[in-house]
Order: C-alpha cells, then sequence, then structure tokens
C-alpha cells in the first residue's frame, strides 16, 4: 500500500509543476470573470438609478431676521401669510433670529412668537439663532444665563417631532438619540429626493467664548453637531437622496481655512482669542462631502446685506487645500427681511437641478372700512407679467463681485436682475394652476432653453446615483 501512496503523491506532485501556468490561467480567468460580473452589476445599477422616476419637483421658503424690530410681529404675520398663499411651497425655514439682540429675552416675548408661527398655514421648521439665546447674557437683554435660555426655547419650540403651524409636517429630532437627548433643536427630514439637515450653529463664531473654562456648552454642541451631520448625511446616501441641504444661521466663514497641524500642541500660544468657532463643522462638511458625493447644499444668513440678496459660491477647501467640488454655499443678505424671503426650487430634471430668487411681500393700501391690507406674493426678480414666447430675453447680470468663481459652473449661477414691481395692481394669476404669474421661472442663461435654472450642478460623478 506504501508503494501505491509514494505513486499518487508523485503524479500529483508531477501534475503541479508541469501545468502550474494552467492553474495560472485559470486563476486569472476567474479573477477576470469576477470583476466583469461586478462591473455588470454596478453599470446594471446606475442604469436602474438613471431610469429610476425623478422625484416630483420641491419648491420651499427661507425667512430670517423678521423679529429683530419692534415691528417684527406684525410683518412676521404678513409674511407668513404671503407665503401660506404659494400653492408650490411646501414648508418654510425660520433661520433665526427669534428676537433682536437687546430685547430682553423674557418667556412671555418667546411665548407669543410661537403663536405666530403657529399659526401659519404652511408648516414652519425653525432653527434658533445666536439672539434667541447666546446674546441673552448682555445687559439690554435681561443678563439670562444663555444654556438656561436654550433650555426654554428647546422645550417650547421642541417640544415633539413635529414642524410648527396649522399642518405641522413630521421630523427628526437628534433628542431620538440617547446620547444627544438635550439638542432636540438639530433636525432633519427628507422629501422628493433631497435630504435637509438643520443645526445649531449661531452667529457670532459659533458661541465659542475666548475666556477659559466657559466652552462647555460649545464643545458639548460642537460633537453633537458632527454627529448629527455625519448621522444625517449617511442616512440619505443609503436612502438613494440625490441632494443634500444643510441650513444653520451662523456664517462659518469659509475664506478662513486652517489645515490640520498634527504639532500644534509643541507651539506656545499667548491666547485663544483668534479661534475658529467654525472650524470643527466646516472638517464635518468637507466629510460629508466626500461621504455623499451628490450635490450638498449650504445655507446660512449673512452678517450684513448682500447687493442682490444672496450668494452663491464653492467656497469650502479640504485639508489639501482643494475646492470641494460638490458642496455649494448659499449665503442669504436680504435687504429688507421684514419683507422678504428666498425661494428656493429643486427639479431633478434641470440640469442644474436648483434655483434660487428672492421674493417680496407687498402690502396693499387699506381701503376705507377694511380692517386690513392683504399680503401678496411677488417676485423681485422677474418682470411682472409672464414673458411671451417671442419676447427677447433679459440681459444676463454681471457676477456679483466682479471676481471669477472657483469653478467653471460660476456665470451659471447668478442671480436675476431684480426688475421694477408691480405697486398698483395684484399680480395675474395662470387660470390652470392659480398661481401668480410671477411665479414662471426666468430665463437666466441665454445659451440654454428657459427651463433650465442657473445654479447647483450635479457632479459628473454621481450624476446617475448621488445617493451613493
Amino acid at each position: 500500500m506504501s508503494w501505491r501512496r509514494t505513486l499518487r503523491m508523485r503524479r500529483v506532485k508531477a501534475d503541479l509543476t508541469t501545468d502550474w501556468p494552467g492553474a495560472r490561467r485559470m486563476g486569472r480567468t476567474h479573477v477576470v470573470i469576477c470583476l466583469t460580473t461586478l462591473f455588470l452589476l454596478a453599470g446594471g445599477w446606475q442604469r436602474a438609478q438613471a431610469e429610476a422616476p425623478l422625484p416630483t419637483p420641491l419648491t420651499f421658503a427661507i425667512a430670517s431676521n423678521v423679529l429683530d424690530k419692534a415691528s417684527g410681529e406684525t410683518a412676521l404675520q404678513h409674511l407668513l401669510d404671503a407665503i401660506g398663499e404659494e400653492r408650490s411651497t411646501s414648508f418654510i425655514v425660520y433661520d433665526g433670529d427669534l428676537k433682536g439682540e437687546t430685547q430682553p429675552c423674557r418667556d412671555s416675548l418667546y411665548d407669543t412668537r410661537h403663536q405666530i408661527f403657529d399659526a401659519s398655514r404652511k408648516p414652519v421648521v425653525l432653527l434658533p439663532g445666536g439672539n434667541d439665546w447666546a446674546s441673552c447674557g448682555l445687559a439690554q437683554a435681561g443678563n439670562y444665563d444663555p444654556v438656561e435660555r436654550l433650555d426654554f426655547i428647546r422645550q417650547l419650540f421642541f417640544g415633539d417631532s413635529t414642524s410648527l403651524g396649522q399642518t405641522p409636517m413630521n421630523v427628526i429630532r437628534e433628542s431620538d438619540v440617547a446620547r444627544f437627548r438635550p439638542f432636540r433643536e438639530n433636525v432633519r427630514w427628507q422629501t422628493n429626493g433631497v435630504a435637509f439637515i438643520g443645526l445649531n450653529a449661531p452667529a457670532p463664531n459659533n458661541h465659542y467664548l475666548t475666556a477659559g473654562g466657559r466652552n462647555g456648552e460649545f464643545e458639548d454642541r460642537s460633537v453633537a453637531n458632527a454627529f448629527w451631520l455625519e448621522h444625517a448625511v449617511e442616512t440619505a446616501r443609503r436612502s438613494d437622496m440625490r441632494a443634500v441641504v444643510v441650513i444653520l444661521q451662523g456664517d462659518p466663514d469659509f475664506a478662513r481655512y486652517e489645515r490640520r497641524d498634527r504639532f500644534a500642541w509643541l507651539r506656545f500660544s499667548r491666547g485663544d482669542t483668534s479661534r475658529d468657532g467654525f472650524l470643527e463643522l466646516k472638517r464635518s462638511l468637507v466629510k460629508a462631502a466626500e461621504l455623499f458625493r451628490g450635490p450638498v447644499i449650504v445655507i446660512h444668513t449673512s452678517d450684513t446685506p448682500i447687493p442682490r440678496g444672496f450668494r452663491i459660491d464653492q467656497p469650502l477647501r479640504n485639508d489639501k487645500g482643494t475646492v470641494v467640488a460638490n458642496l455649494t454655499r448659499i449665503a442669504i443678505g436680504l435687504k429688507k427681511p421684514q419683507s422678504q424671503w428666498l425661494e428656493v426650487e429643486s427639479d431633478f430634471a434641470w440640469r442644474p437641478p436648483f434655483r434660487v430668487r428672492v421674493r417680496d411681500v407687498i402690502v396693499w393700501p387699506v381701503p376705507p372700512g377694511q380692517a386690513s391690507a392683504p399680503s401678496v406674493p411677488a417676485s423681485s426678480s422677474i418682470p411682472s407679467s409672464p414673458p411671451s414666447p417671442s419676447s427677447s430675453p433679459p440681459s444676463m447680470p454681471g457676477v456679483e463681485n466682479d471676481t471669477p468663481g472657483p469653478s467653471s459652473f460660476f456665470q451659471q449661477m447668478q442671480p436675476v436682475q431684480p426688475t421694477q414691481q408691480m405697486q398698483h395692481s395684484p399680480p395675474a394669476r395662470q387660470p390652470d394652476t392659480g398661481t401668480p404669474a410671477s411665479s414662471v421661472p426666468p430665463m437666466l442663461n441665454l445659451n440654454s432653453p428657459a427651463n433650465l435654472p442657473p445654479i447647483l450642478p450635479v457632479p459628473a460623478s454621481g450624476a446617475s446615483g448621488t445617493g451613493q
């Protein structure tokens, strides 16, 4: 039996020695077949994404800084009524502030303004601003404890998992995570292929305090914001969302770029007065854009008015100093925040899929015997009458700050040149939709069809599957 076993082993050894190139060819063949199968599956998935039905178009409104004057409550009521008349608008995001910097942070003031928001016909998602709690420690505001005021508005405005308004919509709050139970103001929701993320990141400088030992609130909130942003973006990616919109109140100062320094602890510093309170948030946004790969839009308010009401650019850079190509910033700086709001429209049949414009509230004179004047929405960015097919297109406006943008599509992201508003007659309504004729999309690019919006292109690498 032993010689038979020896002979069998010799045959096996001879086969391995003589046919090793064939074995290698067989192994390579299996690898090629496996890789080919993976590529075919990936191509099939991309085709399935491309052939999937597009999400329905979406329109939403963003308002802010309406309540920083004594007449703010009346102006807010008119603004909410005007937006409520817009049938195509799905919801409103109020991006701070609930009060002026020097207004006392009394409970009654918050109660009154909560009632105004809750009476809105459209759902209202509220995001806290710096004047709502961070500035309450000022003497003019009553010397309140900012953290205590933040806890109060959390309980008052964010008591459940719905928005404000007469017809509230469901949202998901970070307080659903046991570790971040206090952070009820951080919110997310998904609709029409877009994932929305709201963060408590107020001006100025994200409430970072220069005095040592006083930044416990800032540190805890920074950790909560980073977690919520990453969690919401990962959820959007797995849900096959086509775009992510991040909304906060404070200006992160994207022009302030700080590269990671591994040896910062070896250097002595005379103080921490120049600390960037938004540094961690900007790094989280870079990570989120790398994870999602599709269009990521960051919307925040501006400390000063902007000539055309908003600015659109791509200012965020990663640690290598490279512009984050799929992240676009929209800074809101309305000249008349008490009577204007920003309208954002998305339609994934467009290339690029978003458009932004400023809308105005027109309050008509009160006729004799009438209690109050109606508020009528109007657009400050388009003609008062709908353009006819034979009419010539409007002229292309110049770049906002006369500086070329960081990418070739910056020229297509410009707002429309404002035109004179109607003052003596209400806007005409279209018989088929019942919406104001002023809502007809303007033609912003002379080299493209009139139905293409001017901003926010889809990156070429993620055009067919931005949710992955």
